[in-house]
Formats: structure tokens, C-alpha cells, sequence
């Protein structure tokens, strides 16, 4: 009987790996809507007249109620409140109706008279009605994937704390990537034989079939925390951790490591998850190739991802040396980017470009499988939802503004290419100044990363020690 008392799901290595898959099944859904229009920048210019601003300024809608509202920092608050699976079943609910929403903005049926589109056309008429309803549905759906992000990384934390973490946030991380291959592989392909809203149909499909993966995963966590409090009661030990207050936020925001962390993250995938939107659009301009070409090759650069860090999560888990990584992969970053903007054209080649790409898939591994985990290093439990939603929270205001960025430098370092458009010219852009920018970010996340690596070494925090203490 006392054996039995003192094993919980999270003991049995086959529950807690079924815990992991269904939570990061979602998230592979998840990362494929995310970018199931970055392929199609071409089609959409075409076909909806999206200019590189407008394109930029609906990749960045995907952020705009996360920061400006700030849904991100109440979404750790509700995750600390009530729990990973009601969290779970709420942000995978945003993200169908949000995918929906943007789905209709697409579609002929919206843009050939249907509801609502004489209101969304009768104002700031320079940006089309489609972009606008399409906005709308990117940031429900916005808010519904970050919570699903924060919430997924604790749900790790809390069936894996002390087991293999780093490990299963590696494999979380890998399905995800996987996710990103498939759809600079599929959406193109979806979008020759149905138009740009065949992909995206699919896409919010796959989505409903992630919160059902959600669903199931509610009744693992539920079982799980009743056997918790169960043993609890049984052993007669008080429960030490006290009970999250809201003003528990000044200790993650008066710590100036957790802050470089960061604002360490927010430069990395600022450097990432933007450039994932114009990549293809480089490709096409660079090599002279068609949008399911570029697709094709741009959907190489998971694939470091995730095969790598599987494998450096279990090298933390076990060696350690998380604070070295993230030095490591902010290097990566600046040298891919560098390659794509002062490359000669004449050297540019399918090779080069490949090479460029599997850097960056490798410098997708090093960061995200060491930053992570480090989190909780850092902060205590019962903040730890909220820890990520500000780290999150933070992330979101870089990728919201990036894109806009990108898209006005692109668009203002190609001053000729507006007038070349209605006439029906091959038009190729000019992407050097974008991954100049890009490279930017990289170099000031190599710094922040060098000071955490000082700070790590003066404070003992850990970052450089395995998660599995022997």
C-alpha cells in the first residue's frame, strides 16, 4: 500500500511521455498555422494586393493583443490560478476561432462582397479589407498560441521537474519544428491546387484537432494532480509552497538575470521567427526561384532543430553548459544572416543558401534547448507560469514590431518595385538591408548572452549545471 501511495502518473515513464506527445502534438499544429502563409508572400501580392508592408504588418498582428493588451501577462496569471489543463482547453479554443476569423478574411467569400466587407472597406482604405479581418483572426489566434506555449513549457515542468526536462522540452521543441517544415513544404503545394485558403483551411482543421489533443490531455493532469494531493494528505506534510499572489510579479521583475534572459530571448527569435515570414520571398528574389522551390529549401532550416535538440536536452539534463549554448547560438545567427546579406550575387548559390539555412537550424537548436530550461532555475514554482508569460510578453513586442520593420525597410530599399508591379515585370527585391537588421539582433543577443554567462559564474545560478543531480 505504501508503494502504491508514494507513485504518481508522473513515476511512469510511459505516462509522462504520453503527457509530452499530446501536449506537443498541438503545438505541431500550432507552429504549422503559424506560418502557413509565410510561403505565399508572392501569391498574396498578387491575388489580395498585399504590399511587403501590409504582408509584414499581419505577420506582426499575431502579437498586437499580447502586448498592447497585455493578454500575455494575464494568461500567466490565469495559468498560476487554474491550472495547465484548463489553460490548455482555453488558449486551444482562441486558436480555432482565431484561425477561423482569418480564414473568412481570406477567403473569396469575404472579399467578394460576403458580411462585413463593405465595414472592414470603408476605412483606412490603403490597407486591404482582407488584411484587416485577417489581423483580427491572427491576434485571437495570437493569444490562444503563447498561452498554449507558457502553459505547455510548466505542463513539462510539472510531469518532468527533476526527471529528464530538458530532454522533453527538446522533444516538444523538435515536434514543433517539425511543424515548420511541413508547412513551408505543404502550404505552397496546398496553394497551386486550391488557392492561398486551401493551406489555411487545413490548417485551422489540424487546429481543432489539437484541442482535442488538449481535451484528452486534461484528464492525465487531472488523475495526476489527485494522486499529488492524495499523497500529500497521506505523508501529513505541509505543503510549503504558498499560494500565488499577484504581488509575486515584483520578484520576476526586480531580478536583472531573469530580465537579460529576457530581453536575450526577445533579440533571438526576433532574429528568427521574422525572417521564417520573408525567407521564402529572399529565396525567390535571390535564386530566381518559384515559391514552392523556395519553399522547399527554406523547410531545411527545422530540420537542425529538430534532430539537435532532442539530443542537446539531454546533454543539459546530464553535462549541462546551457549558459555556453546560448552564447554558441547567438553566434550562429549572426553568421547566417550575414551570409544572406553581403553574399555576392554571383557566390550566392542553392549551396550557399543551404548552408546559411542548416546554420540557422542549428542556432534554432542551441538557444531554445538551453533557455527553457534554465527558467526555472531562476524564479520560484509558483510563479513559474507567470515567469514565462513575461519572457513570452517581452518576446511578443519584438516579434510583433520586427516584421513591421522588415516589411518598411524592405519596401523602402526597393523604391522602384511598386511601379513594376501593375505592369506585370519579374520583380525581384533587394534583402539587404532586412538581414542586416536581422544580423543586429543577433550581435546584441551575443552580448546579453556573454553577461549572463559573467552573471551565471558570479551568482552560482546554475545554468552551467545538469539538471540531474547524482
Amino acid at each position: 500500500m505504501t508503494e502504491k501511495l508514494h507513485n504518481t502518473l508522473r513515476d511512469s515513464s510511459a505516462a509522462r511521455w504520453t503527457a509530452l506527445i499530446l501536449l506537443a502534438c498541438t503545438m505541431f499544429f500550432a507552429y504549422m498555422f503559424i506560418d502557413v502563409l509565410a510561403p505565399l508572400s508572392t501569391q498574396l501580392e498578387t491575388s489580395l494586393k498585399w504590399s511587403p508592408e501590409t504582408f509584414g504588418a499581419v505577420a506582426g498582428s499575431e502579437y498586437f493583443l499580447n502586448v498592447f493588451v497585455a493578454f500575455l501577462i494575464f494568461a500567466g496569471i490565469i495559468l498560476d490560478r487554474i491550472g495547465v489543463r484548463r489553460s490548455a482547453l482555453l488558449s486551444g479554443a482562441l486558436m480555432v476561432v482565431g484561425a477561423s476569423i482569418k480564414l473568412y478574411g481570406i477567403s473569396d467569400s469575404f472579399n467578394g462582397g460576403g458580411f462585413g466587407y463593405a465595414f472592414f472597406n470603408s476605412f483606412w482604405t490603403g490597407f486591404p479589407a482582407s488584411a484587416k479581418v485577417t489581423c483580427v483572426g491572427f491576434a485571437l489566434f495570437g493569444c490562444g498560441v503563447e498561452m498554449a506555449g507558457i502553459t505547455v513549457s510548466k505542463g513539462i515542468v510539472k510531469w518532468f521537474a527533476g526527471k529528464e526536462m530538458a530532454l522533453a522540452m527538446g522533444l516538444e521543441m523538435a515536434i514543433a519544428r517539425l511543424g515548420v517544415f511541413t508547412v513551408f513544404r505543404l502550404s505552397p503545394y496546398l496553394a497551386e491546387k486550391g488557392g492561398i485558403t486551401l493551406p489555411v483551411g487545413v490548417g485551422t482543421l489540424l487546429l481543432l484537432t489539437g484541442l482535442l489533443s488538449f481535451s484528452v490531455y486534461f484528464f492525465f493532469d487531472r488523475k495526476l494532480d489527485a494522486q499529488t494531493n492524495r499523497l500529500k494528505t497521506a505523508s501529513k506534510s505541509a505543503d510549503t509552497e504558498e499560494e500565488f499572489k499577484v504581488s509575486d510579479l515584483k520578484t520576476i521583475f526586480t531580478s536583472k538575470t531573469f530580465m537579460i534572459v529576457a530581453l536575450l530571448c526577445v533579440l533571438f527569435y526576433s532574429a528568427i521567427f521574422p525572417f521564417q515570414k520573408f525567407a521564402t520571398g529572399m529565396l525567390e528574389s535571390r535564386l530566381g526561384m518559384t515559391t514552392l522551390q523556395a519553399g522547399k529549401l527554406f523547410s531545411y532550416f527545422p530540420v537542425g532543430a529538430m534532430i539537435l535538440t532532442p539530443f542537446l536536452g539531454w546533454f543539459i539534463d546530464h553535462k549541462g553548459k546551457a549558459a555556453t549554448m546560448l552564447l554558441a547560438g547567438s553566434l550562429l545567427v549572426i553568421i547566417c544572416h550575414l551570409i544572406f546579406a553581403v553574399t555576392p550575387a554571383e557566390n550566392f548559390t542553392f549551396a550557399v543558401a543551404l548552408g546559411a539555412i542548416i546554420l540557422l537550424g542549428i542556432s534554432f537548436s542551441l538557444v531554445p534547448a538551453a533557455l527553457w530550461p534554465s527558467v526555472p532555475k531562476l524564479v520560484d514554482n509558483k510563479v513559474l507560469g507567470s515567469a514565462y508569460s513575461i519572457i513570452f510578453w517581452i518576446q511578443n513586442i519584438g516579434l510583433m514590431l520586427t516584421p513591421i520593420l522588415i516589411g518598411w525597410s524592405l519596401k523602402a530599399s526597393n523604391p522602384d518595385i511598386a511601379a513594376r508591379i501593375p505592369a506585370g515585370e519579374e520583380v525581384k527585391y533587394n534583402y539587404t538591408v532586412p538581414m542586416l537588421i536581422f544580423a543586429a539582433f543577433g550581435v546584441a543577443a551575443l552580448a546579453l548572452a556573454f553577461y549572463l554567462k559573467i552573471l551565471d559564474r558570479k551568482k552560482s545560478y546554475g545554468l552551467e549545471q545538469p539538471n540531474i543531480r547524482k
